[in-house]
């Protein structure tokens, strides 16, 4: 069956991922109007499976779509009770007063939360409106209109072979076309970066900024457990060259959040970001908390820290941009899903009054000056020098320098530095392995540090290996002709799952192997790579991660 066989499907809004922000715009589109038919596609095999968040909830954005959350029973419990920022040293800490933060990073009236049971809840909440929610539904490509907008997207597209022909138990997909498609992916979606690369949505705006998140939950001893904790770290292991830092959060039930972000602008392709975490957790002041503890999940995934100056345009024709497809993240605040939430709301209230007016397919502007005057704009424009300023400057005098912009901010309203460009993307920052050694890592003790395997195992990942590779090369011989020579391979490394290998056998040349199975979505490849040689697409739908409570 061709793909012009397919059968199509139409909505009035079609939403591409069933995070914060695709599902905060499915409930106000049927807030506003019960008769509207909205869908929302997710790839996960459930609503949460992909779902990898810190994460301490501003919950603004939430009262502002769901006033009644609490009544209606949001897993939005535990309060922040108690909030620490400190700068490590190999043995030591330096406790940073709270009083000497700018007021904007302050977590109270916050909560600690699992992202994933938030959306899952949020998806119950939809459900109830009568929004068509379909998990294990990737959405592989775009349809467009002859007028050059979005029409809609293909879903459901299964049993190809692995040279990505139909196999014998091909299932074409459908085609669901909307008046205006949401593309609510998440960090380096796909299709978000199809759209963005034919509709030039970046010309105008800073280049894309990311770290990498890892996170462990942990269940530990109830005497240490201090439920509401919060805890940010900066300095060891990774030291003040390169930017990054700790998260550690005292859910309820005795569990931990345990989670280590670095900036992918890092120079020396020798750095091991999975083995900086590792090594983190053997700080005496982490070691004490975890041990006798039992780390139970573990995952990882790209975090968008460009902030104000790197937003894309997010309306073209036909469609727009949500949440972390548009890079909505709060950098010194360590927080995107409110803004997540903003952008949901902004996009669907925008759709409803185009549609009121019987107009579709075109570009909903109303979004893109709502977004950037609204509260998303107001939140992220206040911190948008911190970023850069570290990228100039490291961790230490980016603290100081911004710090020293968002209180200024916060007094007079301007900024002395204006708006400061980020400078090289996170590909171009890595420098040849001539430049640099290698780093020696401690071995992991398989009590508060494991090898990645090991705990790749502990986020549920699978893909059917009959599958094409979802990692997808632009030229196969350059990992090992380029990147290997010039910059010691760095996918090796840079990849938290194990996706990658350059294996040499006796007498043989080098191979470069990807590990496809093991990949648990979080698009730091298609980032960091030096060549910009690997391009992350959606497996067929259902695979991947399928994280508990992250």
């Amino acid at each position: 069956m061709s793909e012009f066989e397919r059968e199509s499907m139409a909505y009035d809004v079609v939403i591409v991922g069933a995070g914060p922000s695709g599902l905060s715009a499915a409930i106000r589109l049927k807030q506003l109007d019960p008769d509207l038919a909205v869908v929302v596609l997710e790839k996960g095999s459930e609503v949460g499976a992909h779902i990898l968040s810190g994460a301490v909830l501003d919950p603004s954005g939430l009262t502002r779509l769901i006033p009644d959350w609490k009544e209606r029973g949001a897993p939005v419990t535990v309060k922040v009770k108690e909030d620490n920022f400190y700068v490590l040293g190999e043995a030591g800490q330096l406790r940073i007063p709270n009083a000497l933060l700018p007021p904007l990073m302050n977590n109270h009236g916050n909560y600690i939360v699992s992202m994933g049971n938030v959306c899952r809840w949020l998806a119950e909440q939809a459900e109830e409106l009568g929004v068509e929610i379909f998990p294990g539904m990737a959405c592989s490509a775009l349809v467009w209109h002859d007028d050059g907008s979005l029409k809609g997207v293909i879903a459901g597209e299964f049993g190809k072979e692995p040279d990505g022909t139909p196999g014998p138990g091909y299932e074409p997909g459908m085609e669901l076309h909307g008046k205006y498609i949401f593309l609510s992916e998440g960090v380096r979606g796909s299709l978000s970066k199809d759209v963005i690369a034919r509709f030039k949505l970046d010309a105008d705006c800073d280049v894309p900024k990311f770290g990498i998140g890892m996170k462990e939950i942990w269940e530990v001893d109830p005497e240490k457990h201090n439920e509401g904790e919060v805890t940010h770290t900066m300095g060891w292991p990774l030291g003040f060259g390169n930017g990054g830092g700790s998260f550690v959060y005292h859910l309820d039930n005795n569990q931990v959040y345990v989670g280590y972000i670095i900036d992918l602008n890092y120079k020396n392709p020798y750095l091991f970001p999975y083995m900086e975490f590792q090594r983190f957790k053997h700080h005496p002041k982490v070691a004490a908390l975890l041990k006798g503890g039992k780390r139970v999940a573990y995952g990882a995934r790209a975090v968008t820290k460009g902030g104000y100056q790197s937003i894309p345009q997010v309306a073209f024709p036909g469609g727009v941009l949500l949440g972390c497809s548009a890079g909505l993240v709060n950098l010194p605040r360590i927080k995107g899903n409110h803004n997540a939430m903003h952008s949901g709301i902004e996009a669907a209230e925008a759709a409803h009054a185009a549609m009121s007016e019987g107009r579709s397919g075109d570009t909903l502007e109303a979004y893109e000056t709502a977004l950037r005057r609204g509260a998303v704009g107001r939140d992220l424009k206040i911190v948008r020098n911190v970023a850069p300023l570290n990228g100039k400057f490291g961790p230490l005098g980016g603290l100081t320098l911004g710090g020293f912009d968002m209180w200024f901010q916060t007094i007079f309203r301007f900024s002395l530095f204006g708006t400061v460009k980020h400078g090289k993307n996170d590909a171009k920052s890595t420098e040849p392995a001539s430049k640099h050694k290698p780093i020696d890592y401690p071995k992991p003790d398989g009590v508060l540090s494991f090898d990645r395997l090991t705990n790749v195992s502990f986020a549920a990942t699978n893909h059917a290996e009959e599958q094409p590779c979802h990692l997808q090369l632009i030229d196969p011989d350059l990992p090992i002709q380029v990147n290997l020579p010039q910059f010691a391979e760095p996918a090796q490394r840079y990849c938290p799952a194990g996706v990658y290998e350059v294996i040499a056998e006796d007498g043989k040349d080098p191979r470069f192997v990807i590990n496809f199975q093991n990949c648990v979505h979080c698009k730091t490849c298609d980032i960091k790579d030096p060549s910009q040689n690997i391009n992350w697409v959606t497996p067929q739908g259902g695979d991947g991660p399928n994280y508990p409570n992250m």
